[in-house]
C-alpha cells in the first residue's frame, strides 16, 4: 500500500509523493470536501492544485465524485486509469459521504491493495484514512451533510491506517485550537492517533511508514 497523507497542501517534501508514484502520472485531484461551496469558488482554486502538482511531474485532473454517485462500477473502472488520487482539504464528512455514495471507498481498497494506484491527501483528505472519524466532529461540522447531499453522516473511516489523524496541530492555521481539543479528545477515549504539523506528511510504502517534513 502507498499512502501519502500531509497536513497541509503537499507539505515540505513533495517529491516524496511524487517518489510513490510509477509510470502513470495521472492524478485524481478530488474537491468534494469542498462541496459546500458554489462550484465557481472552487474552481477558481482547482488550477493551483494541479499546478502544484505539475512541478513534481504529476499530471492533475479534477475528478467529481458527485458524478458518480449511484455509479460505482462507473467510478472503479473511471479510478483504474489513474495512477494516483490527491484528495484536497475541507470538510471530513462531507468528503467521506462523496466516497461512500460513489462507491470511491470500496474502489480505492482493491486499488491500494493490488498496489495499482497511490491515495494522496491533505486535511480532510488525510484524515479520512483513519479507522474512524469520530472526534472530528470538533473540528468540522457535521450537519453539512444533510445540508449538502440530504444524507446521514458517516462516522467510519477509509480504515488505511490504524490511527486518527489530527493535521494542523500547533501550527499557524484557523483549526490549530480545534485540532488542539480533538487532541484531548482522543487521549481521553484511548483513541490512537498521530499529530501533522502543517508541512509534514505520512509516507506509507509497503510496510514502511514514516512522517516526514
Amino acid at each position: 500500500m502507498r499512502l501519502y497523507l500531509s497536513s497541509y497542501h503537499l507539505g515540505n517534501q513533495p517529491e516524496r509523493f511524487a517518489a510513490l508514484v510509477g509510470e502513470n502520472k495521472r492524478t485524481a485531484v478530488i474537491s468534494n470536501a469542498a462541496d459546500m461551496y458554489s462550484q465557481e469558488s472552487k474552481a477558481d482554486k482547482l488550477p493551483s492544485y494541479i499546478e502544484e502538482l505539475k512541478n513534481i511531474g504529476l499530471k492533475g485532473e479534477h475528478l467529481d465524485l458527485r458524478t458518480y454517485f449511484g455509479k460505482q462500477v462507473e467510478l472503479a473502472a473511471e479510478l483504474s486509469t489513474y495512477g494516483a488520487v490527491w484528495t484536497l482539504g475541507g470538510n471530513a464528512f462531507l468528503l467521506r459521504s462523496a466516497m461512500f455514495q460513489s462507491g470511491f471507498d470500496q474502489a480505492i481498497e482493491t486499488l491500494l491493495q493490488e498496489d495499482k494506484i497511490v491515495y494522496g491527501g491533505f486535511s480532510a483528505g488525510a484524515v479520512v484514512a483513519a479507522p474512524t472519524l469520530i472526534g472530528l466532529e470538533i473540528v468540522d461540522p457535521v450537519a453539512v451533510v444533510k445540508e449538502v447531499y440530504g444524507a446521514e453522516p458517516i462516522w467510519e473511516g477509509l480504515n488505511l491506517v490504524s490511527y486518527s489523524i489530527a493535521p494542523h496541530y500547533m501550527s499557524n492555521h484557523e483549526e490549530a485550537a480545534a485540532v488542539k481539543t480533538m487532541v484531548e479528545f482522543f487521549v481521553q477515549e484511548n483513541i490512537p492517533y498521530k499529530t501533522l504539523r502543517d508541512g509534514q506528511a505520512i509516507v506509507v510504502e509497503g510496510n514502511k511508514e514514516e512522517i516526514v517534513g
